[in-house]
């Protein structure tokens, strides 16, 4: 009897601790993507986790979303988190390109796919793959409507860009730079707010170092208010042949409605172009309130179903498909891109609410 009740025992030991392990194993398995955003206080990043949690809806991975409210530390301990829950891929949208790598090294030693969504994680070798938008194509884009809707020779250009520590935002004021160029050294525009862009407007083609210096003096940092002072401060310290009817570079849209504030409560300008991107809800309002000139259009559907696309493909055992490659400063990482759509108050409609992106009762004027 002895001997029947110890083996009974040996048995359900046994039993708790394969149970045990299992549980540890699914806890640990529960989640196949985890998606690092860099912020949820800007809207653009709350419709992207809008947009993951719909690719996902009827799908048999799961994933995890997590914030990183603008912090590289709260970034890396995102990561930790996620790595320790098992996941597979890591798709991330760094805060800072170059802070990131170390976070993606850690992921890449247990073996996950790591996929840079949006922004480019730089000088490491532990990207697998970039899902992007045409960076380089939206400053063009926002370039050419500048020259598009400038009248007769001289007018000031106002240069605002992004954040230094995100790479888009070279790659964003490069291609503006190389659109806009010829026409600042042929007088159709004048430099308004940058001595270091002024010293370079014969040059066509800029380094990594002069982008570095122009976007040093320019820079909003993605931060509306940072935006808005900076707008102050220039048209404060510009003489009157500085104003009239102007020409403004804005890198997105957040920036772009603070900027427009400002220079619309200047009583010497007269009249303004502003551009912007990612089609904010309040900028598209603000485009048909004729309160901020066009946005740079990109269909966060289509960059999430890319993102999604790729880390599925991984997951099933596949090659995901790539058009391209970007130069991360370590490795060139391949890449999936996605077009840009210029919109302004003509093609609203067309491009926003009849593609569904939006409804049309979230907007008056339509």
């Amino acid at each position: 009897m002895k001997k029947t009740w110890k083996a009974i025992s040996l048995m359900l030991m046994a039993m708790m601790i394969t149970v045990f392990f299992a549980g540890c194993n699914t806890s640990g398995g529960e989640v196949s993507v985890g998606i690092v955003l860099p912020t949820k206080d800007e809207p653009r990043w709350v419709q992207d986790e809008e947009r993951f949690k719909e690719a996902l809806s009827g799908t048999d991975y799961t994933t995890e979303i997590l914030f990183s409210q603008g912090s590289s530390a709260k970034e890396k301990e995102n990561v930790e988190t996620l790595i320790n829950k098992g996941i597979d891929v890591l798709i991330i949208c760094p805060h800072d390109g170059d802070a990131a790598a170390a976070s993606v090294e850690a992921a890449k030693k247990e073996g996950i796919t790591v996929i840079s969504y949006d922004r480019l994680i730089t000088n490491t070798d532990a990207v697998d793959y970039y899902v992007t938008f045409d960076s380089l194509a939206v400053g063009a884009a926002q370039a050419q409507y500048l020259i598009d809707h400038a009248s007769g020779k001289g007018v000031p250009l106002y240069l605002y860009a992004g954040a230094a520590s995100d790479n888009n935002a070279f790659l964003f004021f490069q291609g503006a730079w190389s659109v806009l160029q010829p026409k600042i050294a042929d007088g159709t525009f004048k430099i308004a707010n940058s001595s270091e862009a002024e010293s370079l407007k014969d040059t066509a083609e800029l380094s990594r170092d002069q982008l570095s210096k122009i976007i040093g003096q320019v820079t909003t940092n993605w931060d509306a208010n940072e935006a808005k002072n900076k707008a102050q401060t220039h048209l404060t310290a510009v003489s009157s042949d500085m104003k009239g009817d102007v020409a403004v570079l804005a890198p997105n849209d957040g920036t772009a409605r603070s900027i427009a504030d400002v220079f619309a409560s200047d009583n010497a300008v007269s009249s303004f172009t502003v551009t912007g991107q990612d089609a904010e809800k309040a900028s598209i309002q603000y485009i048909l309130d004729s309160k901020q000139s066009m946005t740079v259009f990109k269909d966060v559907r289509t960059l999430v179903t890319d993102a999604m696309g790729m880390a599925v493909d991984v997951l099933d055992g596949k090659t995901p498909e790539t058009t391209g490659s970007y130069d991360n400063g370590k490795v060139e990482v391949k890449a999936k891109q996605t077009d840009v759509i210029v919109v302004d108050k003509e093609n609203v409609q067309k491009e926003l609410i009849d593609s569904e992106y939006y409804k049309a009762d979230e907007f008056t004027g339509l």
